[in-house]
């Protein structure tokens, strides 16, 4: 049998990122059992480096020091190098980056772990310089030093490693002790109030010296907003959106937007695209849109929208990221010269517009470049050219097109093609909901690609959800994010469509998800199955992604109604009751879950319809109407031709939500909120019990 620490073994991997690394010099091995059992054998620690495709500083690194053939000749001789996509292995990500956090009081990508062959971690960090800079440890130094201290200093490196893998279980394992009853509306109105706080009056948005996007707590303010008509909750809000629609955050020449800027007013932004980001931010949009009726909303969602499919896609499933770096350099894809401004542009006048609408000038504010921002308003250049603001807009698009055309002459960003589960439940979700707010088109393209998640990801037979798909292939079990953002997915495009499939699998993974992640005897919902190792992680808080507990409670509250009698709606009463304390103690970081309870205590507004279309004017009102806590049901219009739904998605009798809400003398919609209208036969009679029955 081949010695497998004798050569890398990353070329024969899936993950883009893991064979960015397979020409290295470092015998690089997957994290698997033989590598793991190597270690033992030969009683070595592992040096785990963590990372993704689109992560600027995994490349430097790489280039640094994975790419030197004596730092590499260190870790092949002292250790077990092992590459972990942190994509495809979030378990993995959490708990390490956990132990990080908890050392370091800090993270972040590469996450550069050493562990004891047993896989006790007893040393962290993140990025490394090859050598000492900056008051960071040179790698190369660091490797010496590790390697010293596990020949002569075992004792103390593994009672180490012992206090760090009890500190680390007893932060993502510990399960706080029950409310007495779930949070409910309270735990909204904290978090928008949070929110408010902490705003940047200044800039919008949260945070200083970096900013991140927050769709959560847009969620929740906007919701806040709507339920108390206090106008400070909407402005905090629309400070945010505008500001990162407004800024470097956002491509203004293609769409979508990047992962977080690097200063408090979001002009530089870090440079990676990822779907994620890219699909929340689409729905925060949406959503805006129908509170405000502001139209500009809108055209940012579906800009965003045109983005992932022209370039995260291949009109099936979606892929995870564009890295930040064109070639050798970060962000050159998107930056500009007025040269290049003008080179690009066929009319000067047009030329000089586009300059001064984002404030493209000879010093820029990237390294001599310019990161496009919206400089000045459109009413501003209509003054100062004398044109009017439909002339300045129309000649500015022009612009943007042919700034679009030249740039896809440029060096592209590398994309990762992974297609991952959760990912693309969230931007099935954004495409179903701007198909019920915006086009039905959308929803066509979320039942596309829903299809596509059904076929390749799912193992109907074992009821088993995959990680990924990458060019045929799928692999890796699916976590909780998996299976409660692709069934909340399932479910919005089922709203959208009224197509039954889509509701069955969202009960299919409902059901898998129970069973997998929920225990009993808690209350918690976990991220991972029991064999995940070190530490089981519970992810309540939103961080890049929603809390996937906020998103399987949400989902279950919501299904509860179609499936009554597999309590969904008690487990997710368990798990709000349980992690109810966290709530309480960091409202802005638990906004998920905060939504969660709000819809817990007030019930779905349930729009069950009877018919097999919605006509037009009634898809009218739910598209100008804000209901984030809309059930929209759609049946067919007799009882026969309900039994058949009720076999396809496996209840036996008609739930309340469909039973005894047949259609009258035509289709027929009912109004519900803990109780009903009478059966409804016209747009304006639907609109008016909806107000009826708005919390």
């Amino acid at each position: 049998m081949s010695d497998p620490l004798a050569r890398n073994r990353l070329d024969g991997e899936g993950s883009p990122y893991l064979r960015q690394h397979a020409d290295n010099p470092v015998h690089w091995q997957p994290w698997d059992d033989a590598a793991i059992e190597a270690a033992r054998e030969r009683d070595r620690p592992l040096f785990v480096s963590i990372g993704y495709s689109a992560c600027h500083w995994c490349h430097v690194m790489e280039e640094e020091s994975f790419s030197n053939p004596d730092i590499a000749a260190t870790l092949n001789e002292e250790f077990v190098p092992v590459k972990v996509d942190r994509e495809e292995r979030p378990d993995l990500d959490d708990v390490f980056m956990t132990v990080c956090q908890l050392v370091r009081g800090g993270g972040g990508w590469p996450l550069s772990v050493w562990l004891t062959p047993d896989l006790q971690p007893f040393y962290v960090g993140t990025y490394f310089p090859p050598d000492a800079s900056r008051n960071q440890p040179g790698f190369r130094q660091l490797l010496d030093d590790i390697a010293e201290s596990w020949r002569t200093e075992r004792e103390e490196v593994e009672a180490r490693a012992d206090q760090w893998t009890a500190a680390v279980r007893g932060e993502l394992e510990d399960v706080p002790d029950p409310l007495e009853s779930a949070p409910g509306s309270d735990a909204l109105t904290a978090v928008a109030d949070a929110a408010r706080e902490r705003t940047d009056d200044d800039h919008g948005g949260w945070g200083g010296s970096q900013k991140f996007p927050q769709p959560g707590r847009i969620h929740a303010l906007l919701r806040a907003a709507d339920r108390t008509d206090d106008q400070t909750y909407l402005d905090t809000a629309t400070h945010a959106l505008d500001a990162m629609a407004d800024g470097g955050l956002r491509d203004h020449v293609g769409g979508g937007f990047h992962r977080y800027c690097v200063d408090r007013d979001w002009t530089v932004p870090h440079f990676e695209k990822m779907l994620y980001d890219n699909a929340e931010l689409a729905r925060a949009y949406t959503a805006a849109h129908q509170v405000t009726g502001d139209d500009r909303y809108a055209d940012v969602a579906r800009e965003t929208l045109a983005f992932v499919d022209r370039e995260l896609s291949d009109g099936r499933g979606f892929y995870a990221t564009l890295d930040a770096r064109s070639g050798d350099e970060e962000g050159s894809f998107y930056v500009w010269t007025p040269a290049e401004v003008d080179a690009a542009v066929a009319d000067d006048r047009d030329a000089a517009l586009f300059r001064e609408r984002y404030g493209v000038t000879e010093t820029g504010n990237f390294e001599g470049d310019t990161v496009l921002t919206g400089t000045a308003s459109l009413g501003e250049l209509a003054d100062d050219h004398d044109l009017s603001e439909s002339e300045v807009e129309e000649r500015l698009e022009r612009a943007r097109e042919q700034a679009f055309e030249a740039r896809e002459e440029r060096t592209r960003p590398a994309r990762d093609g992974k297609v991952i589960a959760a990912w693309n439940g969230l931007a099935i979700r954004a495409f179903a909901e701007a198909g019920l707010v915006l086009d039905d088109s959308y929803g066509e393209r979320a039942a596309a690609a829903l299809d596509f998640a059904r076929e390749e990801l799912w193992d109907a037979e074992d009821g088993v959800l995959a990680r990924r798909w990458l060019d045929g292939e799928r692999a890796g079990s699916g976590y909780l994010d998996d299976y409660a953002f692709l069934a909340r997915g399932a479910l919005t495009t089922y709203e959208a469509t009224g197509d039954h499939r889509h509701l069955a699998f969202a009960l299919s993974l409902a059901r898998a998800l129970v069973e997998r992640f929920f225990d009993a005897d808690s209350g918690a919902l976990y991220f991972s199955t029991p064999d995940t190792p070190l530490a089981r992680p519970q992810e309540t808080e939103d961080r890049s992604t929603p809390s996937p507990v906020g998103v399987a409670c949400e989902t279950l509250l919501a299904l509860d109604a179609f499936a009554p009698d597999e309590e969904f709606g008690e487990v997710a009463e368990r798990a709000l009751e349980t992690q109810g304390a966290k709530i309480q103690e960091s409202p802005l970081s638990h906004a998920s879950l905060a939504l969660a309870a709000d819809t817990h205590e007030t019930g779905h507004l349930e729009l069950t319809v009877a018919a097999d279309q919605i006509p037009e004017e009634w898809r009218q009102v739910v598209a100008d109407t804000y209901l984030p806590d809309r059930l929209l049901s759609r049946r067919p219009p007799t009882d026969d031709a309900l039994g058949d739904w009720l076999e396809d998605i496996g209840v036996a009798d008609a739930p309340s939500i469909w039973a005894g809400r047949a259609a009258a003398d035509g289709p027929t919609a009912y109004v519900c909120r803990r109780a009903c209208s009478p059966p409804l036969t016209t747009a304006g009679e639907i609109g008016e019990w909806i107000g009826e029955f708005r919390p």
